[in-house]
């Protein structure tokens, strides 16, 4: 399934990739306190904004994504590749990295 960017751009992941657009990271502690620039670290947790079209194994048959789009997840700090399409950053990773989905 193919998502748009905020300029319009199509985006379409291939196979089993998935589209994830990484959270914000928080501005301030619990407490109240301000985190500069340099010590935020990347949030491990985005939105899903595109899928591919699945894994297909080796009989030919295709298993279909266990996330959809718009689902909330949690993915492992070094997975997938950083992209950024018209000034907006995005992850592109295969569903395995992807680690749990946030209700």
């Amino acid at each position: 399934m193919a998502s748009k960017t905020k300029t319009g751009a199509k985006v379409r992941p291939l196979g089993d990739k998935v589209l994830i657009r990484r959270l914000e990271a928080q501005e301030r502690t619990k407490g109240g306190i301000v985190i500069p620039d340099t010590a935020k670290e990347k949030p491990k947790e985005g939105r899903v904004v595109a899928l591919g079209t699945g894994r297909v194994l080796d009989d030919g048959t295709t298993v279909p994504f266990q996330v959809k789009t718009g689902d909330r997840v949690l993915f492992s700090s070094y997975s997938g590749t950083d992209v950024k399409l018209e000034g907006e950053d995005f992850i592109i990773m295969g569903e395995d990295d992807v680690l749990a989905i946030l209700e």
